[in-house]
């Protein structure tokens, strides 16, 4: 009678042992089909929403200049992207000015707001791109340089915080302007994008990947204020811009 009840027992034993085995495999895939979607899904998720959220507000040069006097925009914004070793802009950099000059000259803001890279004494961005504006015919006066925006994000908070802008109109190439133009609203910017895609350029796959994850991080910078880099006293755009330009 106890042998029958050992061999009975075994099967049992054999059953509950592997339910347990496929439970825990159960549970491992879960877990692992879980951070998939955190590692991929939330990148993928916030990219769209951003993408999204921004592109409605994306004119052509066109409608920017007739939609001039209804926007009222305090000023053209125009983004940093590198200079040459002779102090030209980059071909990246001279389509976003070419574009900006040429939204000036239509009446779409007053001002132009050069926003870029001045770190180092022996680089300044800011002012090579407020040369070429004024070698196109662009008043000194209405040119102003922020010399601290070292990112997207901290440019688009010192538009804000320094320059008390509240309309503007961003300029810089597609792939970008979906980040600037969320940066600039999340900072409570009433902001448009005009692209400049101008050119064919030779880096620009590498430039997308990069921005895919740098809107990952300024979705959570706008969500937790991040504080930029670097702080400065308010800048008047009633002045003359001659007063923010030093080399």
């Amino acid at each position: 009678s106890e042998m029958c009840i050992r061999d009975r027992s075994k099967p049992m034993g054999t059953k509950r042992k592997k339910g347990c085995l496929r439970r825990l495999i159960e549970a491992v895939i879960g877990f692992v089909l879980f951070v998939a979607l955190v590692v991929v899904g939330v990148p993928l998720g916030i990219n769209a929403w951003v993408c999204a959220s921004t592109r409605p507000a994306f004119e052509s040069q066109a409608q920017a200049a007739a939609n001039a006097d209804a926007f009222e925009a305090d000023a053209i914004v125009v983004l940093g992207a590198g200079i040459n070793w002779d102090g030209s802009p980059s071909a990246v950099l001279k389509d976003r000015l070419d574009v900006a000059d040429n939204l000036y000259n239509a009446g779409v803001a007053p001002k132009i707001i050069m926003s870029g890279d001045n770190s180092d004494s022996s680089y300044n961005e800011v002012m090579a791109m407020a040369k070429y504006a004024k070698a196109n015919g662009i008043p000194a006066e209405d040119i102003f340089c922020d010399h601290a925006g070292l990112s997207t994000y901290d440019s688009m908070y010192r538009l804000k915080n320094v320059f008390n802008v509240q309309r503007c109109v961003i300029v810089t190439q597609e792939y970008h302007l979906y980040r600037a133009v969320y940066d600039a609203r999340g900072f409570g910017i009433d902001a448009r994008g005009v692209a400049s895609d101008l050119s064919d350029y030779s880096n620009k796959d590498s430039y997308e990947q990069r921005e895919f994850f740098a809107r990952i991080k300024d979705f959570f910078g706008i969500i937790t204020k991040m504080e930029p880099q670097t702080k400065s006293e308010p800048v008047s755009l009633s002045q003359s811009g001659a007063v923010t330009q030093w080399w």
